[in-house]
């Protein structure tokens, strides 16, 4: 079955993680990505440990389905063959500092003169502005000055960072939205765009929610651990042998917890009986809670409490999520060549991501490559 994106060449120009994510999600819906590297690789390549047979994970978890060749820009013939790539494309996706690509005649505004049907995505920290150009741009950076980390953590604790690269993935899910939404405009105007996109802008916008308390609320939010500052309970909750997370996100479903936790009087009662005053009683309700969830282990209470129709679930390892996610039926890995990857997250009705590559090495596709670009 064809991917709805068969047919499409995407030159990747990017490295590291916000653009290889963006281009393997293009490129397990059917792209033809071919990875450019430099002569050095990827700088994923040797961020280890963990390994794989001596190839990095963080390398192996974007760039499946691609095609490498390694060229030096520096060099006229590797460039001369970088340009005829980036002329052929449908897509390049690049995510060197702002202009940094206009030296090599690879640039929007020179490369679109040669291809006016091309979808260009950039990728920066802090956009191509006077103000943020020059600003080179890491996922933790982001996470400092966006605000993040002054929400992740324990109240009285430091700020932490989350445990993944958040901004790098959200800048990528953007920059596919973005690569996306102009393809489909093509099909109209017979014509190409620049799509931009920064890690920060993207940050903002994905700290939904906090970023709104400031923006409309006139309110700094600030560290609450794992709680809510709007939803009470929706946080881990302690059992006889541990945690488990627990969250009521309306009336109903709070009524259907406190039945199963044998307390069905809190659901009436004018402290607890709406969100906001479950909010503003939680340390009331709390206790209340606990008191109910101590009597049985955090198992026993899950079974329960999901089906009573209420959210929750255990705090695993990563090992566990994969786990849970293959008992319900999920399949989360599938394993190209000999590489286990993680599946991609979205199913079709009359199409399919498929599974064509595994990540290469590099230079893998390089004397192929050079040739077709030759002809």
């Amino acid at each position: 079955m064809k991917g709805p994106l068969s047919g499409l060449l995407v030159a990747d120009f990017s490295r590291i993680l916000a653009g290889p994510y963006a281009t393997m999600l293009l490129a397990d819906l059917g792209a033809d990505v071919v990875k450019v590297e430099s002569p050095g690789g990827d700088d994923t390549r040797s961020w280890q440990p963990p390994v794989r047979d001596g190839i990095s994970t963080y390398y192996l978890a974007v760039n499946r389905n691609k095609r490498s060749v390694a060229l030096d820009l520096k060099d006229p013939s590797d460039l001369a063959a970088a340009q005829e790539l980036a002329r052929r494309a449908d897509v390049l996706v690049e995510n060197f500092r702002p202009g940094g690509l206009a030296r090599f005649g690879l640039d929007y505004e020179t490369v679109a003169a040669g291809n006016p049907e091309l979808i260009y995505a950039s990728i920066s920290g802090f956009g191509s502005g006077p103000g943020g150009a020059e600003l080179p741009g890491y996922d933790l950076i982001v996470q400092a000055i966006s605000g993040l980390m002054s929400l992740t953590g324990a109240p009285d604790g430091e700020p932490f960072r989350a445990g993944i690269s958040v901004f790098d993935v959200m800048a990528g899910l953007h920059a596919t939205i973005g690569v996306l939404s102009a393809l489909n405009l093509r099909h109209e105007t017979g014509r190409g765009q620049h799509v931009e996109v920064n890690l920060l802008s993207s940050a903002l916008s994905g700290l939904v929610n906090q970023s709104s308390a400031y923006v409309a609320g006139g309110v700094v939010p600030l560290r609450m651990g794992n709680s809510h500052p709007s939803l009470f309970p929706y946080e881990p909750l302690p059992c006889a042998d541990g945690d488990l997370i627990i969250t009521a996100g309306n009336n109903g479903q709070f009524r259907k917890l406190v039945e199963v936790l044998g307390v069905p009087e809190l659901a009436d009662d004018p402290r607890f009986d709406r969100n906001e005053k479950r909010t503003e009683h939680r340390d009331e309700l709390r206790p209340l809670l606990v008191a109910r969830l101590m009597t049985r282990t955090k198992l026993e209470w899950f079974r329960d409490i999901i089906a009573a129709g209420v959210p929750c679930g255990p705090i695993n390892t990563v090992d566990g999520g994969v786990a849970f996610a293959e008992d319900i039926g999920l399949d989360p890995v599938v394993t190209v060549g000999e590489i286990p990857t993680v599946r991609n997250p979205i199913t079709f009705s009359d199409s399919a991501a498929s599974y064509r590559l595994p990540p290469p090495s590099l230079d893998e596709h390089g004397a192929e490559l050079r040739k077709w670009l030759m002809e």
